[in-house]
């Protein structure tokens, strides 16, 4: 019977790289992912290649007698493909698949192989015959990717071998979490720097390549735009390994193993991609290396560079004063050393974490200045949380030139771009997260349109702007996009009629309920001296409904005389009419003027009070139940009054509240502002609260979770405030 549309629908085969991820993940049983990564990219690159050889064997062999001889090396040198000696064949393994000595017979296999492969020597795993790997999983597994062809020339052309790879290198820094980052970094992340760079040609340049992710999605990206040879080039060569030479250097001997065979299986010339176990800064294997693009993600925040060791070193002067970076953070460091390997007309993309756009750390701040005033800098991204699968700190993309006069691009001298995507991409899994081509595709065109001399660049409240060398300046040198980008203006969605008569019966009915209620289940207890659950049930509800009307009701009146004009934040305070104008004798003021930060704490009290945190939905009565345990010593907490705001950190948007109890304790990581006038403290974080989204100004970088408060941004928001017998009638105090 034929099936039906929509049977067919959900027959749909998954992708081969999906397919076989699922079968060869169960094949791991025990194993750790860190291991099983080398046993099973290793049999991949090993199909591949014996896959290529056996499509040219054959040929060869049908060529015969014409000369051809499908057993001499150089016919396979020639056309680019590995010779695979006839113990290493894949149809031999397979067929000994099911032997109790077929990891022996994998490892000599890999060793015959790069005997006959210079370009492989050391490269290859050998790591088969161990006694922790079971033979019969070991089997299964050559069994499985015996079913994929990868190497032929058809498969080449879609990729197949490449989507594989890609996609197993990511699922194994899933896998592996933290120590994933040292081999990956997620292909979107790569997509965008190469999409936002445009190596066409020239040097390619990566210092801490891992598993060689940017070098291969450098020569995709000039693959796919081929047509911009054919209009510059006239005739020349379009194949990408002639406009593109890449160099690279990694630490990690089996993290570099799988760069050189990632670049192999794409007949990239890794011939540059260099190991040693002391790493860039200790022993750069590149020393006079200067190249037209660098692209890299080196390790986050690391504490463990030998800085000590360096502090002479001619990298450090690549400013205009010598200075080292600080021997506890490489984040400067490899800065310094992208700089210095930069040629005079070169561009550099990187990842490092977004604390680097912000810290006030001794010379780290000195050499963002520095880089800063010499024109360096030309655009900083900043990130999404949950892109990278190896840490929770939230990243940034810089965009670094040596020359921003040349005449490639428009002089952009003295102008920086920020772009915030922090709020863009999808979730692929509870705790990962990924750029969509759409969004790569949005995020580099804007950086295009703003350098090239034609291109249509505007700003966009919300998502990038253009700035001036005077305003980063004026602005503490700070790197952090949402310092600077407008916001996007929100709209409240509360709309109250109040000159209807249904509000104050809400009201009242709620009031009279509650009375009602209140008088039954006293006059029971007086008669029959007991409660009746659903009695206190009842009203304990009537309570909640009384409340959620009452702050509803308080809610609207704020936005009524408080956010229905719009303050533009100018030295002349203008005011921008929507429904209404401010009134002549209010008067504007900081939140500096308005509040001071509290330093009191839980010690300084003889007593403890209730613990509070504060989330995206307001404060909470903290509960161990539904948030982490809290610390065994509270005497460094800080305490909160009635009327005081409290801030908190988030990676997308300010935690901040009014706090209406009369006390509490909230953890150190918070700030607490205490307001001048209490009134004032509950109309100003009320205003805040309304409009939540226009407060991710004040993230910035941080310790916890990779933001923090921009306190000076807080102290210079300006709110509108009625003079002080005003609030006495508004608040009805005499």
């Amino acid at each position: 019977m034929a099936r039906s549309p929509k049977e067919n629908k959900n027959q749909t085969e998954e992708p081969l790289e999906k397919k076989l991820w699922k079968a060869a993940d169960k094949l791991r049983k025990n194993m750790d992912a860190a291991e099983y990564k080398h046993i099973v990219l290793g049999l991949i690159f090993l199909k591949y290649i014996s896959d290529a050889f056996e499509e040219l064997y054959q040929k060869l062999t049908s060529q015969k007698g014409e000369g051809a001889d499908p057993e001499d090396k150089n016919e396979y040198t020639a056309e680019k493909v590995f010779y695979v000696p006839p113990s290493s064949r894949w149809g031999w393994l397979q067929g000994r698949a099911k032997l109790p000595t077929i990891g022996k017979d994998v490892d000599e296999a890999m060793d015959a192989i790069e005997k006959d492969n210079p370009s492989l020597r050391g490269v290859l795993p050998k790591v088969f015959a161990q006694e922790k790997l079971d033979k019969q999983s070991l089997g299964g597994l050559i069994d499985l990717i015996g079913s994929a062809t990868l190497g032929t020339k058809e498969a080449q052309s879609k990729d197949v071998l490449g989507k594989v790879y890609e996609y197993f290198l990511g699922e194994f820094a899933l896998a592996e979490g933290k120590k994933g980052g040292q081999f990956y970094t997620p292909g979107s992340v790569v997509k965008l720097l190469v999409a936002m760079l445009e190596p066409y040609e020239g040097r390619v340049f990566d210092p801490c390549c891992g598993s060689g992710g940017m070098f291969v999605q450098s020569e995709k990206f000039v693959e796919a735009h081929r047509d911009y040879y054919k209009k510059k080039k006239n005739g020349l060569s379009l194949n990408p390994a002639d406009r593109i030479s890449i160099y690279g250097q990694e630490s990690n001997q089996t993290t570099w193993r799988l760069a050189k065979m990632n670049l192999a299986i794409r007949h990239i010339d890794s011939s540059n991609v260099k190991w040693n176990n002391e790493g860039s800064f200790l022993n750069d294997m590149h020393k006079d290396l200067k190249a037209d693009y660098i692209i890299a993600n080196p390790p986050f925040n690391d504490s463990d560079w030998s800085g000590e060791l360096l502090r002479d070193d001619a990298r450090w002067s690549v400013l205009d004063q010598k200075l080292p970076p600080p021997p506890n953070n490489a984040n400067y460091a490899w800065i310094q050393h992208f700089l210095f390997h930069l040629a005079p007309a070169g561009q550099a993309g990187f990842v490092l974490a977004d604390t680097s756009m912000t810290t006030m750390a001794i010379n780290e701040e000195r050499i963002r200045i520095n880089i800063i005033e010499s024109n360096f800098v030309d655009c900083l991204v900043s990130l999404p949380s949950h892109l990278f699968t190896n840490t929770q700190i939230t990243a940034c993309l810089w965009f670094i030139s040596r020359n921003k006069e040349n005449h490639k691009f428009r002089n952009r001298k003295n102008e920086v771009l920020f772009i915030d995507a922090s709020k863009m991409g999808h979730m692929l899994k509870r705790k990962h997260r990924a750029l969509s081509d759409d969004d790569i595709r949005k995020i580099s065109e804007t950086y295009h349109n703003w350098r090239n001399p034609n291109g249509n660049y505007e700003d966009i409240d919300g998502f990038c702007r253009s700035v001036t060398l005077n305003e980063v300046q004026s602005n503490n040198y700070i790197l952090s996009p949402n310092s600077y980008i407008t916001p996007i203006g929100q709209t409240i969605n509360l709309k109250i009629d109040f000159k209807s008569p249904s509000i104050a019966n809400k009201v009242k009915t709620l009031h009279e309920r509650i009375n009602q209620k209140t008088d039954s289940i006293l006059k029971a207890w007086n008669e029959e001296h007991h409660f009746k659950l659903n009695e206190i049930f009842d009203l304990a509800k009537l309570s909640k409904d009384l409340e959620s009307v009452s702050q509803l009701i308080f809610k609207g009146l704020i936005k009524k005389y408080f956010l229905d004009y719009q303050i533009d934040g100018s030295e002349e305070f203008i005011t921008k009419p929507r429904r209404g104008r401010m009134p002549k004798d209010w008067i504007i003021k900081s939140f500096d003027e308005l509040f001071e930060e509290s330093s009191i704490k839980v010690d300084d009290l003889n007593f403890s009070p209730p613990i509070y945190s504060v989330t995206n939905a307001g404060i909470q009565l903290r509960e161990e139940k539904y948030t982490k345990a809290l610390s065994k010593d509270i005497s460094g907490y800080k305490v909160a009054y009635f009327g005081d705001m409290v801030f908190g950190l988030s990676r997308e948007i300010p935690n901040l509240d009014v706090f209406n109890d009369e006390i509490g304790a909230f953890s150190g990581a918070y700030h607490i502002f205490r307001p001048r006038d209490f009134r004032i403290g509950i109309i100003v974080g009320t205003v805040m609260r309304l409009k939540l989204n226009e407060q991710t100004d004040l993230l910035k970088g941080g310790a916890r979770e990779g933001r923090g408060l921009d306190k000076d941004k807080l102290k210079k928001k300006k709110f509108a405030i009625p003079p002080h017998d005003k609030l006495n009638l508004i608040w009805d105090m005499k």
